[in-house]
């Protein structure tokens, strides 16, 4: 039997060293960001019931949903024997009662229903997990990929929208990312802006359609929600909002006069003015912050403030996101309970700092120091020097086997570690052992004290 060409599934990675090292990186710093506001931690199944899942994220969302088929004869239960007849969405229910996560958010919405007896609120956590879309693979998007998701629910301060901005800034500072945009618009602004083109309730289609403003242009969404029943006259009545431009202030002014015959639409402006109030109340300049009244955000579960953050200086989509879900829960039996969160895209993230340079080189995770290995009886001894640099808290390690110093030198180079320590017949001898450092190329004596010292 010939061999099988091993091979990726689409939209899937491998994570080599370097990978692994840089996206631990990030992990950690949105990690310690999150845990220094008051989140924390906790994991939810990659599986999920679909009656969980679909309903939740739009008609575009649940056909993105990754299905699992039933486990056994899973065609058991299909009622119709001519399958060939059916569509694949009504023959689903029948095959598949499970799917891969799309979110972090509606399993957490999920898993609060289930133990809201085990939490005080408001409860604060974050989750960093895969989640599984089966979207089309391009740059940038991929069908498994990480979100780093931190949610607060059972409150309705606008303080939580305001601590979300200052966690989005605290990250990207961390990273050494400048070149951002943080996007804020209010979901409750959409819904009067539907109501004043004389289709109250519609805010959904509407949602949809402005959402693929950067992808297709004003004429296709124009044409798009004229086909949703928006009328003729669509241009007229959403261009105002489109061309509005200047400070964040000018902008709730043009707001505030635009929707005043829209009573949720002045909710909602007073909702992003009090964000930004309190935003400025901390003391910390935001300048990325702007609010756009045509970001939508796709998912349908927002209600309220909604946020989006894209780098300015490279070309992706969005790499931050989230917003303001009022009754989430309240499709799992549980009504009233706001809540609103943020969601790290790490992949993106990962791919923006790689093409601006923005990984340290202490990011890349490695042992500190590589003890030669002269010959066996200089080896066995040397043992002794790994178990003390470790202890003394160095990472190290001990070149397996006897081989010539260039193929030592050139392990640790490969793997990034910057220093080699000769413990050969003569420095046992002594007492003393060269340490040699592999970027500068300069060699010092220390005794093992002193190089436990030396290298912390």
């Amino acid at each position: 039997m010939a061999a099988q060409k091993p091979g990726l599934a689409r939209g899937t990675r491998d994570f080599g060293p370097v990978q692994m090292s840089r996206r631990n990186y990030l992990f950690g710093i949105i990690r310690a960001v999150f845990e220094k506001f008051g989140f924390q931690p906790l994991e939810t199944p990659a599986i999920e019931n679909l009656t969980t899942l679909t309903g939740k994220y739009g008609d575009e969302g649940d056909q993105l949903l990754f299905k699992i088929l039933n486990s056994g004869d899973f065609m058991k239960n299909a009622t119709d024997a001519n399958l060939s007849e059916r569509n694949s969405k009504s023959i689903t229910p029948e095959i598949s009662e499970k799917g891969l996560r799309y979110d972090l958010t509606v399993p957490f919405a999920r898993y609060v229903v289930m133990n809201q007896h085990l939490h005080n609120f408001p409860f604060k956590r974050y989750q960093i997990q895969p989640v599984w879309r089966a979207d089309r693979p391009q740059k940038g998007r991929y069908r498994e990929f990480f979100q780093c998701d931190a949610d607060v629910v059972g409150t309705n301060s606008l303080l939580c929208e305001a601590e979300i901005v200052l966690m989005v800034k605290e990250v990207f500072e961390k990273l050494g990312l400048a070149d951002y945009s943080i996007k804020l618009n209010n979901r409750k602004i959409l819904s009067g802006i539907a109501e004043l083109m004389g289709a109250p309730g519609k805010e959904g289609p509407l949602c949809v359609a402005i959402d693929k403003l950067d992808k297709i242009g004003e004429e296709k969404v124009f044409e798009e929600l004229k086909e949703r029943g928006f009328g003729d006259d669509v241009a007229k009545k959403l261009q105002p909002f489109l061309q509005l431009s200047g400070s964040n202030a000018a902008i709730i002014a043009d707001l505030e006069k635009l929707l005043a015959g829209s009573d949720v639409g002045m909710v909602g402006v007073a909702e992003l003015k009090e964000v930004m109030i309190m935003v400025e109340g901390f003391g910390k300049e935001v300048p990325q912050l702007a609010i756009d009244p045509t970001l939508a955000r796709g998912l349908s579960y927002y209600t309220g403030c909604i946020f989006e953050v894209k780098p300015t200086s490279v070309q992706m989509g969005s790499i931050c996101g989230g917003g303001r879900y009022d009754d989430l829960t309240g499709m799992f039996g549980l009504p009233n309970v706001s809540g609103v969160g943020i969601s790290f895209g790490i992949d993106r993230i990962y791919d923006v700092l790689d093409e601006l340079n923005l990984f340290p080189a202490e990011s890349l995770r490695t042992s500190k120091v590589l003890i030669a290995n002269f010959d066996p009886a200089s080896a066995m001894k040397a043992l002794a020097i790994l178990g003390k640099l470790r202890e003394g808290g160095i990472a190290a390690e001990l070149f397996p086997e006897s081989a010539k110093l260039k193929k030592q030198f050139t392990y640790a180079e490969s793997k990034g570690i910057p220093f080699l320590l000769m413990a050969g017949e003569s420095e046992f001898a002594s007492g003393e052992f060269g340490l040699k450092n592999l970027q500068s190329g300069e060699q010092k004596t220390f005794t093992i004290d002193q190089i436990i010292s030396e290298l912390r």
